[in-house]
């Protein structure tokens, strides 16, 4: 599949909280490529690591490696639905989630790390492909989700960047 090119979203586009994800990016406009290889980073990684560490919390109340995994995944699909939902001139204002309440009821400790790649790469696969479809038009349509203002193609970034923070604290905390 041909990947289109997505730019880099500018100041405006996305609340100021999702800076510290859009600038883990490379600048460029290959944001769906970096969304198909940053998967194969993830995956490489975790499957590289002995089993006991996909339960490891690093401080108290902190998430295990297959909670981490599974909230990724969560906002994944929270961010393409609202992206969808703009990207389709949908004016309704959505709502925002509470990401420990669902890492708390998603069972990801329970899972095999196989079941959570497999959810992980269907996710994944289905995002890149919506994105893929979006016109130049769709992709800077707006929206507001949790009371903050984002373009469509804000969202693709910000799901790139999120998933790429939450690599690097796996780097840096838990390994």
């Amino acid at each position: 599949m041909k990947l289109q090119l997505i730019p880099k979203p500018g100041k405006g586009e996305y609340p100021a909280y999702a800076d510290m994800y859009i600038n883990l990016l490379a600048a460029g406009e290959n944001v769906l490529q970096e969304l198909k290889e940053n998967f194969q980073l993830v995956k490489q990684l975790i499957f590289s690591l002995p089993g006991e560490k996909l339960l490891y919390r690093y401080a108290p109340g902190k998430w295990t490696i297959k909670e981490v995994l599974v909230h990724i995944i969560d906002d994944e699909r929270i961010y393409a639905y609202r992206a969808l939902r703009f990207a389709r001139n949908d004016k309704t204002e959505l709502p925002g989630f509470e990401q420990d309440d669902y890492t708390l009821s998603s069972g990801a400790n329970d899972r095999s790390l196989e079941s959570i790649f497999d959810e992980y790469e269907a996710v994944r696969w289905s995002t890149i492909a919506m994105f893929n479809s979006f016109t130049a038009e769709a992709l800077v349509r707006k929206g507001i989700a949790n009371n903050n203002l984002a373009t469509v193609r804000a969202l693709a970034w910000h799901i790139a960047g999120h998933e790429l923070h939450h690599l690097n604290i796996i780097r840096q905390r838990y390994l």
